[in-house]
This record gives structure tokens, C-alpha cells and sequence, in this order.
């Protein structure tokens, strides 16, 4: 009896993994062929199979079809070339049309029995007339999918403040969920633009940091209790935790002490939420 692993798939570089069951004997990087909701589509193992038995499924996994051959990557090339232009045909249709909608990608299944046309607008379109010129042109399924201004970041790439390429375009599998809590706690001016990535929304990399900070905080007093500085009762009005600094008020005016200079209450840390401490 063959020996049924799971393999993970991915579809783009920085895409969500997908789950699927093969017998067939694939390694990391193998391209495969699979079935997902949207039709056939090329995809890439993005780790060493493993043992299927290891994991308690809810529900059956979607096997492999079969490993991308010499053709089916010819195929998923020239589909990549046709979408393109594709896009372009399917831009000219909508402008005929009185549709508030911005296209921004498109794709086509490796079979071609499906395209994908993605767009973003603010409000609810009714395109019934214009899927039915699009099928009349493209002579085969369509779907358009209204995106998010994250999602079409992701799909459209850039550049970030950084200098370099956008995360979720080149390494975010998944969003993850950013609030402005986490800018509060890394004590980050609270200048929407300069805290909002290409998309307008708040930037991703703001989570990455944000839980070594809620970790460090601990160490230090929070921001407006009092510590003993040189014996002398002083407020604190501010805090660098990358280096080890507390901003105290004394009588000579606003100063950074170094964290070791001074003496509090270590249950009364910064770490604190909501009058609990973090768990670990």
C-alpha cells in the first residue's frame, strides 16, 4: 500500500500555504499541478513532504493531480503573458461601462477554463452586463474578486519607507491583524501617515516588534508613576527601551537616567495591560 504524505503547497512566493494529500514522491520546490476552488493551477511544495498520519484532519485533503510537467509550465508561462494583456482588453471593456471599479491583476487558470480579473472599489457593483461582454471576449468562465487595499498592495508590490520591497508582496504568507495599540506601546508618534504602508492602511512591520516590546516594558516603571532616583521621589515622563533609558522629571529640569539608576516598584512595571500582567 503506497504511503499517503501531506504535502504543502504554495502558489506565488509569498502566498498562503495550501494543504494536499499525494502518494507521489515530490520534494521541496517540486512544482505540481492541484485542484483548488478557483480550477487546475500550478503550485510549488514549499517543504519536504510529511507523514499524514501525524496530523488529526477534520476533513479529507485534495490530492496532488500530478507534477508539473515540461508543458504545464510552458502553459502557466504563456497564461502569465496572456493575462497581461488580457487585463488590458478587459480595462477598455469597463471603461465603457458606468462602473466604479479599478482593475489591478489578473490571472488565468492553468487550463485557461477560468480567468480571474481582481479589482478594488469603495462601493457595491452591479456587473452583470459587463460579465456577460467579458464572457462573449474571453469565451470562458469569469470571475471578478473585489480586493482590499492590503490585498492589492500585495498583488501590485513597491517599495516601502524602508527603501526596500513591500513585506506582504515578498514575505507575509497572511495578514496579520495591526492596531494602532501596537504603535502606542512601541511609543511611536501616533502620525497616521507616517505609520500607514503604500496601501493607507497601518503597516504590517508595526507587529513585529510589538511583542519584545510589550516583554521589555516589564523591566521598566510605567510612564507617569514615581521612582527613586539619587533618593529624591522623581516622575517618570518617558521611556527608550532599546537603550535601557527612563526620562525623569527632577528639579533640574527633564533628563535620561539609565534603567539601572534607578529604584521602583517591580510589579508596578510598563509591561502591564489593563492592570494584568502579560502572560508568558
Amino acid at each position: 500500500m503506497e504511503e499517503i504524505k501531506l504535502a504543502s503547497v504554495k502558489f506565488k512566493s509569498a502566498g498562503k500555504i495550501y494543504y494536499f494529500s499525494t502518494n507521489l514522491k515530490l520534494k521541496k520546490d517540486d512544482r505540481v499541478v492541484v485542484e483548488t476552488a478557483r480550477g487546475l493551477e500550478l503550485g510549488e511544495i514549499s517543504q519536504e513532504l510529511k507523514d499524514i498520519s501525524e496530523f488529526n484532519l477534520d476533513t479529507e485533503l485534495k490530492k496532488i493531480v500530478r507534477k508539473a510537467t515540461k508543458k504545464d509550465i510552458e502553459n502557466y508561462q504563456k497564461n502569465v503573458r496572456d493575462a497581461k494583456q488580457a487585463l488590458v482588453t478587459c480595462k477598455e471593456i469597463v471603461s465603457r461601462y458606468d462602473v466604479n471599479m479599478q482593475l489591478t491583476n489578473c490571472e488565468y487558470t492553468l487550463d485557461k477554463a477560468k480567468v480571474i480579473f481582481m479589482y478594488t472599489s469603495d462601493d457595491r457593483v452591479d456587473f452583470r452586463e459587463l460579465l456577460k461582454e467579458l464572457a462573449v471576449v474571453f469565451k470562458c468562465r469569469i470571475e471578478l474578486r473585489q480586493i482590499g487595499p492590503r490585498d492589492k498592495a500585495k498583488v501590485i508590490g513597491g517599495i516601502g519607507t524602508c527603501g526596500l520591497p513591500l513585506c506582504c508582496s515578498t514575505l507575509l504568507g497572511e495578514f496579520n491583524g495591526v492596531s494602532i495599540n501596537m504603535a502606542k506601546n512601541q511609543m511611536l508618534a501616533i502620525n497616521i501617515e507616517k505609520i500607514s504602508g503604500a496601501c493607507g492602511r497601518l503597516m504590517c512591520c508595526l507587529k513585529y516588534e510589538d511583542e519584545i516590546y510589550s516583554l521589555e516594558k516589564e523591566r521598566f516603571p510605567k510612564i507617569g508613576s514615581h521612582v527613586k532616583y539619587q533618593d529624591k521621589d522623581v516622575k517618570v515622563t518617558g521611556l527608550n527601551v532599546i537603550n535601557n533609558l527612563v526620562k525623569i522629571e527632577t528639579n533640574n529640569g527633564i533628563v535620561f537616567v539609565g534603567l539601572d539608576e534607578i529604584k521602583f516598584d517591580k510589579n508596578n512595571h510598563a509591561g502591564k495591560k489593563n492592570g494584568k500582567p502579560r502572560s508568558h
